[in-house]
């Protein structure tokens, strides 16, 4: 539209954008839209202006009055302006024929400030650590897999690979906990919800790791720690899988010595390693033992061995048929109570020996049906977590780790670049059998992949 022609339009041209605003209305600044020559039925007061209408010389020219100027009485007109500027006229002149002043009914609007600039659009923001949010929610997604495969039934537990990757669950407090802190540091609400039910869930499976429900007394510890007397209730016990013979005899006796031993359980023996055993004083501290028969089937490493402070009776060789490493068993006396120790060592659930790995397991719980107080001792292949070791325990045996609330005593593996990260040594016992272990510790010996176990048995 031209200077020179500024009351004319071209019908063919689009309605600029102050023509629509200005015919139209704005809500948001109060103004109705604008009614030519007469005021509109639904015209609220002081809302709708009235233009002038089209001359006819205008209509017959398809002209429209001009929008951008408007002659107010005095005879000063408003330039060409915005928007915002026209309305400032608008309001200026009274309301523009009949729109304000108190005689229009409605009291018009009052003078309005020149142009206000009008108010850039906010652009979305951006999401903070997006691409660091999308990486936790993967290491979540993760953590919630693990978690879905424990929850796996003992009837499907011994799957491909599903043993091996149950192992790791107490692992998953670390990264649940870096998730839930930074999903709060940034602000995640969805990945917050979800990191703490997560940590909750794997709490309230560990609990007994952290909420005692048995432990030994304070006059067993102390006893323990004086001497290995077979007189009194106390008896310090350690169990270690030798890793085929390899674990160094001489550093079993300094421990069994420094610790004041009087129950040692050792797995995966040969002929040589105890042979060195002996060589290096055992048999001299702990006079009394009993070694297991070979393997009937498989040869899952060696034998097991059981050395004693107190003299054993109902000696066995071999407890129960089982098709990997026999289990030897022995009575001994502590504090009045008759304690039968059993060194166990089932078959890893490695690839192609699941089956083995639950049958171990299974032969391992058939014990609960007998009237013995039990104290099991080794390397059980399998964890809390393992829905088969949870099913071995049934309402019969319960494992010293779990009930003493003193954490977890990882074990495996031993002697390497990574630190031990599972804990399948264990000692089990029967309980309401008038026996108790806890106060466990862990240390390393040189050749073996595992280390050792040490706690200590109380009987009442």
């Amino acid at each position: 539209m031209s200077e020179g022609t500024d009351n004319t339009r071209n019908p063919l041209d689009p309605i600029p954008d102050i023509d629509w605003a200005m015919e139209t209305g704005d809500p948001e600044d109060g103004f109705g839209p604008i009614s030519y020559g007469q005021t509109r039925a639904d015209a609220e007061p002081g809302r709708t202006r009235v233009m002038p209408a089209a001359s006819a010389s205008a209509r017959a020219g398809d002209t429209q009055p001009n929008l951008y100027r408007h002659e107010s009485p005095g005879g000063n007109g408003c330039e060409r302006a915005g928007v915002g500027e026209a309305r400032g006229c608008w309001r200026a002149s009274g309301g523009a024929n009949g729109g304000g002043g108190s005689a229009g009914g409605g009291g018009g609007h009052g003078p309005r400030p020149e142009a206000r600039a009008q108010r850039p659009r906010r652009s979305p923001k951006r999401a903070r650590h997006g691409f660091l949010s999308f990486l936790l929610w993967l290491v979540m997604l993760a953590c919630l897999g693990l978690m879905a495969i424990r929850c796996i039934p003992a009837s499907h537990s011994d799957g491909r690979a599903v043993p091996e990757l149950v192992s790791f669950t107490p692992i998953l407090f670390a990264p649940v906990l870096v998730c839930l802190a930074l999903a709060a540091l940034w602000r995640r609400r969805v990945l917050l919800v979800v990191s703490a039910a997560a940590l909750a869930t794997t709490a309230a499976w560990h609990v007994g790791y952290f909420v005692p429900t048995s432990r030994v007394s304070p006059s067993a510890v102390a006893s323990a720690q004086a001497s290995a007397s077979t007189g009194d209730g106390a008896a310090r016990i350690m169990t270690l899988n030798t890793y085929n013979g390899n674990a160094s005899a001489a550093e079993i006796v300094s421990l069994v010595k420094r610790y004041n031993v009087e129950v040692l359980c050792l797995e995966e023996l040969t002929d040589a390693e105890v042979r060195a055993l002996g060589a290096a004083g055992l048999d001299a501290v702990l006079p009394h033992r009993v070694i297991s028969d070979a393997a009937s089937e498989i040869n899952n490493g060696g034998r097991n061995g059981i050395w004693t402070a107190a003299p054993m009776s109902n000696v066995s060789t071999n407890l129960l048929p089982i098709n990997t490493s026999s289990m030897p068993a022995a009575d001994i006396v502590v504090g009045g109570t008759t304690v039968r120790v059993v060194a166990v060592h089932p078959n890893s659930p490695v690839r192609g020996a699941q089956g083995e790995w639950s049958q171990g397991l299974s032969v391992i719980k058939s014990l609960s049906g007998y009237d013995h107080a039990y104290l099991l001792c080794g390397d059980f292949n399998s964890t809390w977590d393992h829905a088969r070791f949870r099913e071995l325990l049934g309402d019969t045996f319960v494992d010293a780790g779990e009930q003493s609330g003193q954490g977890f005593h990882m074990t495996y593996p031993s002697n390497k670049k990574v630190p031990p990260l599972i804990e399948i040594d264990h000692f089990v016992y029967s309980k309401s059998s008038g026996i108790v272990a806890s106060n466990l510790e862990t240390v390393a010996v040189s050749g073996s992949d595992h280390r050792a176990l040490i706690g200590i048995l109380e009987a009442s």
